[in-house]
């Protein structure tokens, strides 16, 4: 068998009516009803599965309290775990430029935090931003060295 073979089980997929278009298309109406908002093109009501509108019941959305805030003023940073350095070599530098090379992060729009999930099993000669306490001590553990400058978090 090849992926190109592979196909649904009969029955597992039903085709999509298309309303609309004629008497097969349930006719006239549509299945939308006679008149009103509901039945004009458009229209994203309860009738057309919209959660805003609820058919004169209050909405879920305005039942609910609001609750918290964005902080414009939080701490970002790209997290990086030690899992995801095993792509280094032995004795090998990691610092923002590496980690862009090695794709870990896209383009350095934060400051790089070091986290301890997972293990570290080569010396590395590792320079961060921030970095956990667990995580400097398992790579001062495999004989490696970190480096937390620190520079760029004031300014996160």
């Amino acid at each position: 068998m090849k992926l190109n073979e592979l196909k649904p089980n009969p029955g597992a997929r039903k085709a999509k009516k298309r309303v609309g278009r004629g008497p097969g298309g349930t006719d006239k109406t549509a299945g939308r009803g006679h008149k009103g908002q509901a039945s004009r093109s458009g229209s994203s009501l309860a009738s057309s599965g919209s959660y805003k509108s609820e058919g004169g019941q209050t909405p879920m959305i305005r039942r609910l309290p609001k609750r918290g805030f964005n902080n414009p003023m939080k701490a970002q940073f790209h997290l990086v775990n030690l899992s995801d350095l095993s792509g280094f070599g032995a004795g090998a530098t990691v610092n923002a430029e590496s980690l862009v090379e090695m794709r870990l992060i896209k383009k350095v729009k934060h400051p790089i935090k070091l986290l301890a999930r997972g293990e570290v099993s080569v010396a590395l000669n590792i320079t961060v931003d921030a970095a956990s306490a667990a995580a400097v001590e398992a790579v001062k553990a495999a004989g490696g060295s970190v480096t937390v400058t620190g520079s760029s978090v004031e300014a996160a």
